[in-house]
């Protein structure tokens, strides 16, 4: 996995992320140039059903700036690919037990195509939110604490 053109880093302070699939998505040629240039905004973003399929909603992919009248919507619903045995999952979960379809990373592959990392989450309490606020201050500060002792 190359360098993120987008991450999402709220999303694994906001949910409980059960399990991760790579999805590619259904791109046109503007939204690839866009890409290209490193702009994108998956912050706002999420993923939902829509028929048997699996779409990604609310992805802002800025206009390419050296396109004519063809360019692309910034923020219109884009397909997600995945194998029907994924999105027969993701289906189930998502309707039956209520999880939610979280966008966590927009990358290239090794190959050169966008790549989206969907997490299939469960939502955090705000409970859980400072617990894990607690935990990561408490990670600090133990680092903090031993790089101190390394030095006496």
């Amino acid at each position: 996995m190359s360098k993120p053109i987008a991450e999402n880093r709220r999303a694994r302070f906001d949910y409980f992320i059960e399990e991760t699939f790579e999805a590619g998505i259904m791109l046109t040629g503007t939204e690839v140039k866009s890409l290209r240039t490193g702009r994108a905004n998956i912050a706002e973003s999420y993923a939902s059903v829509e028929g048997r399929e699996i779409v990604l909603i609310n992805a802002d992919i800025p206009p390419y700036g050296h396109a004519n009248r063809f360019n692309h919507e910034p923020r219109r619903h884009r397909k997600l690919l995945l194998h029907r045995r994924q999105i027969d999952k993701l289906i189930g979960a998502v309707q039956r037990e209520g999880r939610t379809l979280v966008p966590i990373k927009l990358y290239w592959n090794d190959k050169g195509l966008a790549k989206l990392e969907v997490g299939l989450a469960k939502g955090k309490k705000l409970h859980d939110k400072r617990d894990t606020a607690a935990e990561r201050d408490w990670q600090r500060d133990k680092a903090r604490l031993m790089k101190g002792d390394r030095g006496d």
